[in-house]
């Protein structure tokens, strides 16, 4: 097994964080403050990374599905719920985006932080670049996330979606309206070397 690198606090929660594993950066904390989970409600965490929302979300979820593109993602992610004692509530899936389940696998609440920096091109070279490498737009996850994820959510179902301004956010907006989904930007902060990191709320009634 991986040797952990550090840990990360949060709400008195432990996270060791593996090599090949994004690091719980200024997006996971404003992501984790904005976290809205109701008792009983089905959750998606896509691109869970250690698994700190997927954890988060299970102190009140149903249960919660903890989806990562990286294997040391997914691996992280289970041992840090065995260390916060919400293992049982949560399944662990290696995929890419949706492509590990049904077309009609539906949640109450999905959360997404998802790769949005611009790069030179499409092409990741370590595991880790698909925690934040969005392509030469920033939206290549973006958009494929956008296309698939309303086929999953339930009547009156959320998606949070972590963003930066570099990849437009007015855009990812536009698009999800397309689909008849209403989205608003809920939380921003402003950090160096971004415009600004947002998180966008969308639902069918907002």
């Amino acid at each position: 097994m991986p040797s952990s690198t550090k840990k990360f606090f949060s709400n008195s929660l432990i996270f060791d964080v593996w090599e090949n594993v994004y690091e719980p950066s200024d997006d996971s904390v404003l992501f984790a403050e904005s976290l809205d989970v109701n008792e009983g409600q089905l959750v998606l965490d896509m691109g869970t990374g250690c698994g700190i929302l997927g954890i988060l979300s299970a102190k009140k979820a149903s249960a919660v599905w903890a989806v990562d593109i990286n294997p040391h993602a997914i691996l992280c992610a289970k041992a840090n719920a065995r260390i916060n004692r919400v293992v049982d509530k949560m399944s662990f899936v290696q995929s890419n985006l949706f492509s590990a389940f049904r077309e009609n696998t539906k949640f109450d609440l999905i959360l997404f932080n998802a790769p949005y920096l611009p790069t030179e091109s499409n092409k990741k070279d370590s595991w880790l670049e698909f925690a934040w490498a969005g392509g030469t737009s920033g939206r290549e996850i973006i958009d494929r996330f956008i296309h698939q994820a309303p086929k999953h959510l339930e009547t009156n179902g959320h998606i949070f979606l972590m963003q930066s301004t570099l990849s437009n956010v007015d855009e990812t907006i536009f698009k999800f309206k397309q689909f008849g989904l209403p989205a608003l930007v809920v939380a921003e902060l402003t950090v160096p070397f971004f415009e600004k990191i947002v998180l966008v709320k969308i639902c069918d009634q907002l």
